[in-house]
Formats: C-alpha cells, sequence, structure tokens
C-alpha cells in the first residue's frame, strides 16, 4: 500500500496527480524549484520541498535532490508525470534502489523502449508493423544513400535518442541527403547528447494514431482504445481526440489486441502509448511513450478510467482493475492544448494573469494550475492547461467545445485559446479529414 507520493513534476499535471492521490486517501509531497513557490500544486499539497533554483536542470532534473525530498518526508513512492524524469531510465532505477516505489514502468522497459532503434526492433519482434527504414543506426551519408535508394524518397532522418518533435530531418531527393544527414547528427549530438540517427520511409499524408496501454507488470495488459493526434506543428501535438474519425471498431479491436499481447508478453507495468503513423488502412511504428501522456484525459472521458489511480494501484503491486472486455468506449472527447503564446506567432508569452474564468459545464474538463495573480514563469513549457470536453457524438463535442473555448477568460497574457477557435472551424477538420501535414499548411509554415 502506498501512503505517500512525492510528485516529481510542476504545473497542471502535478496538480492531476495530487487529485488523484488524496481521492485514493494518499498524501502528497510537492517538490518545487524557487519559480514555483506559488504554484496551485504546492499550495494544496501536504508538503512541498524546494529542491533548487528555476533552471530545470537544478531543480526538477536533479535527481539527488528529488531522491533527498523523498527521504526527508518519508515518501514511499514517486510519480514522475511526464517531461523533465519521466522517461529516464537512470532516475527510475536510482528510486528504487532508495527502497522507494516508482509510478511507471521499470528502468529496463524504459530503456527499451526510449531508444528508438533498440524500440522498432523490438516491437516488430512482438508482431507490431514498422514504418520501412533502416535497420538499426546509419553512421554516414554513404550509408544513408543506400537506405534512401533502398526505401525511394521522400524520406525522414532522426536521433535515435530523440523525442518531442526535436532532432528531425526531411529528405526529398538526394541531392539534400548529406546536409540533412550533418545536420541532423550534429543536433543530435547537442540536444540528446547522442549523434546516433535512422531513416524511415517519409509518409506523404499519414494520421497520427495512437493507443492507450496499461500493465501490471504480472502478464496483465490492456489498451483503452485510440488517440487521433494529427494537428501538429513541427512534430508538437496542438489538439487530440478520442476516438479517431478515421477509425472503426474492428480496426481498434485489432491493432488494439496487438499492441495489449505484445506489452503484456515483455510484463510491461504501468501506463505506455504506442504512437503509430496511419496510411491507406496500413499502421505504422513509430515510438513508444513509457509514461503518462498529456492528452490522456481524452481517453479517460471516453472510457471513465482514472489512469493516474490506475497507474498508482498497479504500482502499489495490484493487479489491474479492469479487464479488456470491461472497457467500452462510449461518446467523443477532445482535448486543446493552451499554451502562454501569441495564438499565430507562437512567441511565448509568460507573466501575470491578471484574470482567469476557466470553462464549465457538464463534460467539460479544464486541466490547469492556473489562478487570478498568479505569474507564468519564462523557465519551462509554455502550456498552461488543457481544455476537454466530451459529447456522446463527434459534432456534439465540437459544438460543447466551441462554447467552451469561448467562454475561457484568460487575462493578463496571450493565450493560443483564439487558435484553437479559429481551427475547429474550419470545414477540413469539421469532416475530420486532415493528416498530420495539414495545420503546417494552413499555417504557411
Amino acid at each position: 500500500m502506498i501512503k505517500k507520493v512525492l510528485i516529481a513534476n510542476r504545473g497542471e499535471i502535478a496538480l492531476r496527480i495530487h487529485r488523484a492521490c488524496h481521492e485514493m486517501g494518499i498524501k502528497t509531497v510537492a517538490v518545487h524549484s524557487s519559480a514555483d513557490i506559488d504554484a496551485m500544486h504546492v499550495r494544496l499539497a501536504d508538503e512541498s520541498v524546494c529542491i533548487g533554483p528555476a533552471n530545470s536542470a537544478e531543480s526538477y532534473l536533479n535527481i539527488p535532490a528529488i531522491i533527498a525530498a523523498a527521504e526527508i518526508t518519508d515518501a514511499d513512492a514517486i510519480h514522475p508525470g511526464y517531461g523533465f524524469l519521466s522517461e529516464n531510465a537512470k532516475f527510475a532505477d536510482i528510486v528504487v534502489e532508495h527502497g522507494i516505489r516508482f509510478i511507471g514502468p521499470t528502468g529496463d522497459h524504459i530503456r527499451l523502449m526510449g531508444d528508438k532503434i533498440s524500440a522498432k526492433e523490438s516491437v516488430k519482434g512482438l508482431g507490431i508493423p514498422v514504418v520501412p527504414g533502416s535497420d538499426g543506426g546509419v553512421t554516414d551519408p554513404e550509408e544513408a544513400a543506400k537506405v534512401c535508394k533502398k526505401i525511394g524518397y521522400p524520406v525522414i532522418i532522426k536521433a535515435a535518442a530523440g523525442g518531442g518533435g526535436r532532432g528531425m530531418k526531411v529528405v526529398n531527393k538526394a541531392s539534400e541527403l548529406s546536409d540533412a544527414f550533418n545536420t541532423c547528427q550534429k543536433e543530435a549530438k547537442t540536444i540528446f547528447g547522442d549523434s546516433s540517427v535512422y531513416i524511415e520511409k517519409f509518409l506523404l499524408k499519414p494520421r497520427h494514431i495512437e493507443f492507450q496501454i496499461m500493465g501490471d507488470g504480472q502478464g496483465n495488459c490492456i489498451h483503452l482504445g485510440e488517440r487521433d493526434c494529427s494537428l501538429q506543428r513541427r512534430h508538437q501535438k496542438v489538439l487530440e481526440e478520442a476516438p479517431s474519425p478515421v477509425i472503426d471498431e474492428k480496426t481498434r479491436n485489432e491493432m488494439g489486441g496487438i499492441v495489449a499481447n505484445a506489452m503484456a508478453e515483455i510484463k510491461y507495468s504501468g501506463a505506455g502509448t504506442i504512437e503509430f503513423l496511419y496510411e491507406n488502412g496500413e499502421f505504422y511504428f513509430i515510438e513508444m511513450n513509457t509514461r503518462l501522456q498529456v492528452e490522456h484525459p481524452v481517453t479517460e472521458m471516453v472510457t471513465g478510467v482514472d489512469l493516474v489511480r490506475e497507474q498508482i494501484s498497479v504500482a502499489a503491486g495490484n493487479k489491474l482493475s479492469f479487464t479488456q472486455d470491461e472497457i467500452k468506449i462510449s461518446g467523443h472527447a477532445i482535448e486543446c492544448r493552451i499554451n502562454a503564446e501569441d495564438p499565430f506567432t507562437f512567441m511565448p508569452n509568460p507573466g501575470l494573469v491578471t484574470g482567469y474564468h476557466p470553462a464549465g459545464g457538464m463534460n467539460v474538463r479544464m486541466e490547469s494550475a492556473l489562478y487570478a495573480g498568479y505569474k507564468v514563469p519564462p523557465h519551462y513549457d509554455s502550456m498552461i492547461g488543457k481544455l476537454v470536453v466530451s459529447g456522446q457524438t463527434r459534432k456534439s463535442c465540437l459544438l460543447r467545445l466551441r462554447r467552451s473555448l469561448n467562454e475561457t477568460v484568460i487575462e493578463g497574457i496571450k493565450s493560443t485559446v483564439p487558435l484553437h477557435l479559429t481551427l475547429i472551424d474550419q470545414e477540413d477538420f469539421i469532416n475530420g479529414d486532415y493528416d498530420i501535414h495539414w495545420l503546417e499548411k494552413f499555417l504557411g509554415i
């Protein structure tokens, strides 16, 4: 049984975890940087510990400080949220070595799926379809040229240790390959500390479809349907919905069954997401995220399953609370990521929130740690909230979303609410006719 959870994160996800813990009768410890002393999760937690200055490398990424905070508060579990240390295998190992439960998969599973090359080889062996590409890493432009000739242009070069849409280059023809390859290697080394890259076929009009899975580490694993995350800007998701407008129940059950069975075979524990590109009725694996996703609320809205609660239960050593047959997809849900940015130039706009009124009403969920008088710091990711709504149908969901966006008030700083209002009024989006390149074409970038 878990009695006290240290939340190794900040912002809305820290608040989300805090709420789940309190509903389970579990006390919480908030760790925070000096810049987050007035953050909402710090105010609401049972205990709080300052672990360093604003710079995340000295606070939210400071493993010794986080472990020390857990020990001095007698926390018996750590939840990493997403981002920061959530997919750091070394951190997961260290937590366990100190006799503390890590609310997430094992370090070995994080390590296996964290490297895009090893992940691709692993899932291929488990029967999951992958994008045509190089067999492992590619070390020089000459080898890259052979791979590209075999699979055909266009291709995409990716950092093996990449994530968050960084360390990627699209190559449309052979004459562009050498420069793009060298640039990608340098970026990979600079950003991730690892220059390893690999090459995949670049699909022209794919959807981004991902399946939420949950395992208990005891050989049981289920899927909770798919999410469509195709509205993206520079590989960063902007809006997500569940279920996808292009996936039918038969396809959902078939592919969901494949990924759940694959993860059961390796005895995966906790929440995870298998991400695919989907084009012309075919799925192609791109990566697995061994953590909770930003967009997890849309899955919760259509399944009724509290994913954070289930993460904590599994980490405590319990079996899954439900079977695959008990998971039912009902209605439709959409999430808009709201950032402290200019809605059309995307320039960050941190600062003092002078007024705040979140949308409300039936089936409306505002995931945010904002409040009037809060100063959004400039040191971290610009996402300040997620507006999530659901309805019995996609049409009713869209109508509720439009009403909720219009009802949302964030004063003192700019936000991307106006962008979302523009996007959901576009005919292509209303019809569900969009792919991962649609938004950039619409914005002209």
